[in-house]
């Protein structure tokens, strides 16, 4: 059994994240000592190195807590964990793609501005919704 700050740096996260994701009902209640502090086990530290690599790989914290779910009940079924990995993959492809028409965007603007001393600049321009000027 180890306090927080063990488990937080065993983990690989933060004391304040552990409590988060207590709050959240992620980790199921754990010990405390006679003096009130936090103790976690072996399976603490195995939820909480399960949730950063599911964090690390993007998922969100209601995906998180159906795959723990999963991995806590040996009866599962890995359809159920493969959809959700799939919806979570659909979902990346969706916001990669969101990101590469800002780029697309920025870069456009960005040839479009001079760089130079005048003042004019589409970049700005396109941020607060003006039309385009030329540029002289």
């Amino acid at each position: 059994m180890m306090q927080i700050g063990d488990a937080a740096r065993a983990a690989g996260v933060s004391a304040k994240m552990i409590r988060h994701y207590e709050g959240l009902g992620l980790l199921p209640g754990v010990a405390r000592s006679a003096a009130g502090y936090r103790l976690y086990d072996e399976a603490a530290l195995h939820a909480l190195r399960f949730i950063r690599r599911a964090r690390e790989l993007g998922f969100n914290m209601r995906e998180i807590g159906a795959l723990l779910a999963l991995w806590r009940n040996r009866k599962r079924a890995s359809a159920q964990v493969r959809r959700i990995a799939l919806e979570h993959v659909a979902d990346l492809q969706q916001r990669i793609e969101a990101m590469r028409a800002m780029q697309r965007t920025l870069a456009h603007l960005a040839e479009r501005c001079a760089g130079d001393d005048r003042p004019d600049c589409p970049i700005l321009d396109d941020l607060a919704g003006e039309p385009a000027q030329k540029s002289r």
